[in-house]
């Protein structure tokens, strides 16, 4: 290893770090499970002379109680939550002794208690005792695999047995689980640089940069010494440069700059490696127990409604914008900002054509035996020049996202919500080409199941959500849309986002417009089911009302609002039938330009002289063809 480097690993002694854990805490009133009230006790590793996280994991979205709690722990009786209760303060002091045995009598009181065996792997860390934590750590991933938490703890107990094949094997799973908690991939990249597994700890600092990613510039720290260790100082220095960019004030950033001062004085860089081996593991703990007073919950509630409406409004003109582009015929609109590069309706590179989805229903029932003869089409007020395609959606193999809310917001109501949420969706993955994953969402996301055609695994993972915390909405949109559209295709398929939720939003990092603008981009269609409860109307809908409707709108799909959680299943059904009533068509547009011009789509249907209710994106971005 050269010089320059050995210098960095030293430097690197700020604080040590691995991996995080955030417990939710039962305390003795029910209420606070439901609420999300309770500690928040992150535990880190410190490696000697290694790399460090500086106190960010403090801020890990798993501090979220909706990730950390099972729904067995719901079920613990009163004496295990008060032994767990007891532990959890004394673990909170790192008195490790007394933590254990508390969480012993918990465990032994409540065999199921997940919450209890991650705590009481924490106190086996503490005191040295790393294979005894491991067992711990397994047993609650055997109890619930449903928990990032529970992996990123075991990939802490690997990491103090220096088994860092192990470590990054489960701390990857943790990380699929919770695809936007960076502070976990910041884990994952050290968890690979330990295994010597240089390309994939570039790769998930790239991953991570290409996100918004407040408080985890450190990963570059990764890659910095990644690069080194492959021979390529150049690239060192880029990514020590990007972390002192994003994160200058931070100690790493200071440190990084007289190592980049280093590193091109060197000049000369040696290939040789050096293992860099883990010392012992310590617990940093941060203990939070505000519970808001009912006037402070007021006052929070009215500035979120105020900031989501503003939102809306921004939505509501990016609308607006699009069809004045629209009826101008050749206006200039900017390509959406969230696109990453797509172009909004595909279109065949050789010839453009454009594909429309588009959903018919005569008073909410299917209308499966539509003919082109039934459809009329305008595009930029002009009939197509040739109609290439169409047929029913039937025929297309489908891919559904199903977003459901976890938070404390609809806890009431969730147990319903769940099963008839994984009913419908058994009823709808049907075809043989069928996929569909599950994203559960509450302050932060947590991806239950990724893409699968079997319905029942589905449906299970569904039931392994507890309501808790806040409530992310625009990031669970913006992240299912785009994990639809990467999914590799051999053919056409329809791609249908199913979002369940009261439509209120207080913690997401992405806006309502980014995450609208998404789903059009990736021609993703939202079809938005509301559960909140109205027990009266108003002149004015209620926030969460006029956020499904807009992103449903502005996407080509459809809101249904039952008002009640008894008429849920009446709005699965009606949606179950526009699903069943999608139609595709494909057509060459007259006079078309790909100009970046918007180009606004009519679509209206009528069948055996009856008008059919239509629902369809408003029109598309005539991008460029990008360059040769």
């Amino acid at each position: 290893m050269s010089r320059s480097v050995s210098i960095l690993y030293s430097l690197l002694v700020l604080s040590g770090w691995a991996c995080a854990q955030v417990l939710s805490f039962p305390a003795s009133n029910p209420a606070a499970i439901t609420t999300g009230a309770g500690l928040n006790l992150v535990q880190a590793t410190v490696m000697d002379s290694n790399i460090a996280l500086i106190d960010s994991l403090n801020h890990s979205p798993l501090e979220n109680p909706t990730i950390a709690l099972s729904k067995l722990d719901l079920k613990a009786p009163g004496k295990a939550r008060q032994e767990y209760e007891k532990g959890y303060q004394a673990l909170a002091k790192k008195d490790f002794t007394q933590a254990l045995g508390h969480l012993e009598k918990a465990t032994a009181i409540y065999p199921s208690y997940v919450s209890a065996f991650n705590a009481l792997g924490a106190a086996h860390l503490g005191l040295g005792q790393s294979d005894e934590a491991r067992a711990a750590f397994a047993e609650a991933i055997s109890l619930d695999d449903h928990l990032p938490n529970s992996y990123l703890n075991m990939g802490c107990a690997e990491l103090a047995l220096k088994d860092y094949a192990g470590a990054e094997r489960d701390i990857t799973q943790a990380s699929s689980m919770a695809p936007l908690d960076f502070q976990v991939k910041a884990a994952l990249a050290y968890s690979q640089y330990m295994n010597n597994n240089y390309q994939a700890v570039v790769a998930t600092a790239d991953d991570v940069h290409a996100r918004k990613h407040s408080g985890a510039a450190l990963v570059h720290f990764y890659a910095a010494a990644a690069w080194d260790a492959q021979g390529n100082p150049a690239y060192a220095q880029r990514e020590l440069r990007l972390l002192m960019k994003e994160d200058p004030k931070s100690p790493a950033a200071i440190q990084a700059k007289s190592l980049m001062q280093q590193l091109q004085d060197e000049g000369v860089h040696s290939k040789k490696t050096t293992r860099v081996e883990s010392g012992d593991l310590t617990l940093v703990s941060k203990v939070s127990l505000q519970v808001p007073s009912d006037d402070e919950d007021a006052e929070q509630k009215k500035k979120q409604d105020q900031k989501e409406l503003a939102q809306l409004n921004d939505a509501d003109a990016l609308d607006r914008t699009q069809q004045d582009a629209a009826g101008e015929g050749v206006a200039s609109v900017a390509t959406p900002e969230s696109a990453g590069g797509t172009t909004g309706y595909t279109f065949h590179a050789s010839t453009d054509e454009v594909a429309v989805l588009f959903a018919a229903t005569d008073h909410g029932r299917a209308v499966p035996d539509l003919d082109v003869k039934d459809i009329k089409l305008l595009d930029g007020r002009h009939a197509p020049a040739l109609v290439t395609g169409f047929r029913n959606e039937a025929q297309l193999p489908l891919r559904i996202g199903l977003v459901i809310d976890t938070s404390a917001s609809i806890a009431g109501r969730f147990k319903f919500e769940q099963d008839a949420a994984g009913e419908f969706l058994q009823r709808v993955l049907t075809g043989p080409e069928d996929l569909g994953f599950v994203v559960g969402f509450s302050n932060s996301i947590l991806m239950a199941q990724d893409f699968t055609h079997d319905s029942k695994q589905i449906a299970h993972s569904i039931q392994a959500f507890a309501p808790s915390g806040g409530t992310a909405l625009w990031d669970a949109v913006n992240f299912a849309a785009e994990k639809l559209a990467s999914h590799p295709e051999r053919q056409p398929v329809a791609k249908i986002l199913i979002v369940i939720s009261d439509g209120e939003d207080n913690s997401s990092a992405t806006t309502a417009k980014q995450a609208i603008q998404r789903a059009q981009s990736e021609e993703v269609a939202v079809y938005a089911i509301n559960t909140l409860e109205i027990t009266q109307r108003s002149e004015e809908p209620p926030v969460g009302v006029r956020a499904l409707k807009t992103l449903a709108e502005m996407t080509g799909g459809a809101a249904f609002t039952p008002g009640s959680v008894r008429w849920l299943n009446s709005s699965l059904n009606d949606l179950q039938q526009v699903i069943r009533s999608r139609y595709l068509i494909t057509y060459k547009p007259s006079g078309f330009k790909r100009d970046g011009s918007y180009r606004r789509v009519q679509v209206a249907a009528e069948k055996d002289g009856r008008k059919l209710h239509v629902v369809s994106r408003s029109g598309y971005y005539a991008t460029e063809k990008p360059a040769n």
